[in-house]
């Protein structure tokens, strides 16, 4: 008999103890350090979150002037980096570039002294500062553009729509994009945040540890949904084609992207803000053709399945938002990086308070005492 109990996924199995965020599955709450998620979307920005997230509690009017002012100051890249991004492959993944490029950075910071608050402050205010512009500078060089400056003037959100679209955003569409990314910051231990965990727990750089989680959330049951959302908007096409669509999933037993979530048996607290926005957004920018259709499978997918606590996700509404931001489908999953560095780093600082390295045991399912066998005799 096993001496370990076995649960696909570890799901359920606490892996560490942490007090940087919490999810009450069934009742759709999502707090950061204990305020509530719809406080801070509200009433916060994304960096006053980050900070809150790192350092554990709100900063003040001073703290975080002078958090933004050494983000701002370090936003440019290395020439060097610039010139490895121009090899890259014009039809390789942004997630990838974004993993190649963060664990590059790791050749320009590598003195992994995480024993020095200075040190951990530099790699916190460079990582935050820097993953923005690396996926604005992909996007326009894999178009064989030059990538746009970062500019001082612009806050955060809108410095990188700036970069991104070369043209400076509303201060409307620089505003909701910030609560994009505070909604997206932080979300307890998913797999990305496990793994930036496991590899912080090495003691490697900072750098390695963001591109292990970067690499890890490129999958399309982690980040990668909210792009297959729009794609499956797009092959549903209209509103009359939701319910057959619907129907045709459940009885394939089909996966309808950008619902259900392992958590929450309730709507994600977060959609019900994205979806806000989305109106918000529409109302001033004019309608997008696939919102009609998301209402409806909204509407259909909550009455054929809602007895199985499935609603929608964050990614159900997201990736609307983007797409009238003018940011391309493939790039959803790297701007979903963006703002999850700020909880990566919150979990990174967590692991090396009390570290002891990730070592799980296995229950072994394979064969004992087999003989070897010849080369002559296979």
């Amino acid at each position: 008999m096993a001496a370990y109990e076995y649960r696909a996924g570890l799901e359920g199995v606490p892996a560490t103890q942490s007090s940087i965020s919490f999810v009450d599955g069934k009742s759709g709450i999502l707090e950061y350090r204990g305020i509530a998620i719809d406080q801070l979307a509200s009433q916060s920005t994304f960096l006053e979150t980050a900070y809150l997230l790192i350092w554990g509690a709100l900063p003040s009017r001073q703290e975080l002037a002078a958090f933004e002012g050494e983000i701002q100051r370090h936003r440019r890249l290395k020439y060097r980096i610039r010139d490895m991004m121009k090899c890259f492959p014009e039809s390789g993944h942004p997630m990838d570039a974004l993993q190649a490029c963060a664990a590059a950075l790791g050749l320009f910071y590598s003195k992994r002294a995480i024993d020095d608050p200075a040190y951990m402050q530099e790699a916190v205010v460079r990582l935050l500062a820097k993953v923005p512009t690396m996926v604005a500078a992909f996007q326009l060089m894999r178009n064989g553009n030059d990538p746009v400056q970062p500019r001082d003037d612009l806050g955060y959100a809108a410095n990188f729509l700036y970069m991104l679209n070369e043209k400076e955003p509303d201060p409307f569409s620089a505003h909701i994009f910030d609560v994009c990314l505070t909604l997206h910051a932080e979300h307890t231990i998913n797999a990305s945040t496990f793994s930036a965990m496991v590899t912080a727990s090495t003691l490697t750089d900072p750098y390695a540890v963001i591109a292990s989680a970067v690499g890890t959330l490129a999958g399309p049951l982690h980040g990668g949904a909210a792009e297959e959302v729009v794609g499956m908007l797009e092959r549903i096409g209209s509103v009359e084609n939701v319910r057959p669509f619907v129907d045709r999933c459940i009885e394939q037993k089909q996966k309808i992207m950008g619902f259900g979530h392992r958590v929450y048996k309730v709507k994600d607290p977060r959609a019900t803000i994205l979806q806000n926005l989305a109106e918000q957004l529409f109302d001033r920018s004019g309608q997008d053709e696939y919102y009609a259709i998301a209402v409806e499978l909204e509407k259909v997918v909550g009455e054929k399945m809602s007895y199985k606590g499935i609603y929608p996700n964050v990614d159900f509404y997201s990736g609307l938002v983007y797409r009238k931001l003018g940011i391309p489908t493939d790039l959803y999953t790297p701007v979903f990086a963006i703002s999850r560095t700020a909880g990566w780093l919150a979990h990174w600082k967590e692991q090396l308070g009390e570290n002891r390295i990730f070592r799980p045991t296995q229950i072994y399912t394979g064969l004992h005492e087999v003989p070897y066998t010849a080369m002559d005799d296979r």
